[in-house]
């Protein structure tokens, strides 16, 4: 496992292992002595699986304490443009936003540490993302800012979407300059 240190702290581009042979190819997704030698979290609770339309936007999400939890986020089949914000009051990176492509024929993830907010937009039919995370799902500590406000250009590199498809819970999310973070930044010791 590669791990590329992106502009936000905390958070990396992951290029996971992949295996090819003449039955097509073997995967490692994930692999947590390689994540904590990074110093990453490793203690992954829960798992999810979201298949997304084109044109679908989800985020941006996080967990407020004491549920906050970090991701291991990846895309195993079409492709997302994968943004993330930082919440952290004291981050060198706070209000800052960043995005990559996930290709689920590039076998590549994201780690996203806590109070980090993740989001995404699905630029094909059939895009299936799947989520490790540190907490079990609190819905009483589910929140996110709205994907608007983050500073992401979800449709760079396609054709635009005119009007993203998003769940009436994220419609309704806050802006980020509205959001009061209880997050805090810590550096590594």
């Amino acid at each position: 496992m590669r791990a590329e240190p992106l502009a936000i702290p905390g958070c990396y581009l992951l290029t996971l292992p992949r295996f090819p042979d003449a039955r097509g190819e073997f995967r490692k997704l994930l692999h947590a002595p390689s994540l904590a030698a990074l110093g990453l979290e490793t203690g992954f609770t829960e798992s999810y699986v979201s298949v997304s339309h084109r044109g679908v936007l989800r985020g941006m999400h996080f967990q407020l304490p004491p549920s906050d939890h970090a991701k291991l986020v990846t895309c195993l089949v079409g492709r997302a443009r994968d943004g993330l914000l930082d919440l952290r009051r004291g981050s060198p990176a706070y209000g800052h936003s960043l995005s990559v492509i996930l290709d689920g024929d590039d076998p590549q993830a994201i780690y996203v540490p806590r109070g980090v907010a993740h989001g995404f937009a699905s630029h094909r039919d059939g895009t299936a993302l799947l989520y490790y995370t540190t907490s079990v799902h609190d819905p009483e500590c589910d929140a996110g800012v709205h994907a608007d406000s983050a500073g992401v250009d979800w449709w760079a590199g396609v054709d635009a979407i005119d009007a993203p498809v998003m769940s009436p819970r994220d419609v309704a999310l806050p802006a980020f300059a509205a959001f009061k973070s209880p997050f805090t930044f810590h550096e590594k010791s």
